[in-house]
């Protein structure tokens, strides 16, 4: 009979790191649309990378800029990414983002209430959606 070793643990995202056609014009976007703020950038031979920091949750964003670009816009139908999603603690937040994202002219999807949450959804400028969501409790 074989024994079950105990499954390694690990936590929350440390980092997100992202393709990006434009990494400057990105992390403008980032910046100015979800608080982000500028950690650094990196220069190296095949690609450029400008690291962002989210302080409220520690959650790090880097944006990438290759040399060599297969595939010039993201397509969530291709294998790999499909989105990344943003939790929210309250569904009033969804209200208050939809309102920001209004004032800032992002393209975005109103909140969708579903059996179990709610979802507002906004892509950034290469594209890659981006998803705001409530869980419904009890």
């Amino acid at each position: 009979m074989k024994v079950e070793e105990p499954m390694p643990v690990f936590g929350t995202p440390s980092h997100i790191d992202l393709s990006v056609s434009d990494a400057e014009a990105s992390a403008t976007w980032y910046c100015e649309v979800l608080g982000l703020k500028r950690v650094r950038r990196v220069d190296f031979d095949n690609r450029v990378m400008i690291v962002l920091a989210h302080e409220a949750t520690g959650l790090v964003i880097g944006l990438n800029q290759h040399t060599v670009v297969p595939v010039t816009r993201f397509d969530d139908r291709n294998v790999g990414l499909d989105h990344i999603g943003f939790s929210v603690s309250e569904r009033a937040d969804l209200d208050a983002w939809d309102e920001l994202l209004t004032r800032l002219n992002v393209v975005h999807s109103p909140a969708e209430d579903t059996a179990n949450g709610a979802a507002l959804v906004f892509r950034d400028p290469d594209n890659i959606q981006l998803e705001f969501w409530w869980t419904r409790h009890g």
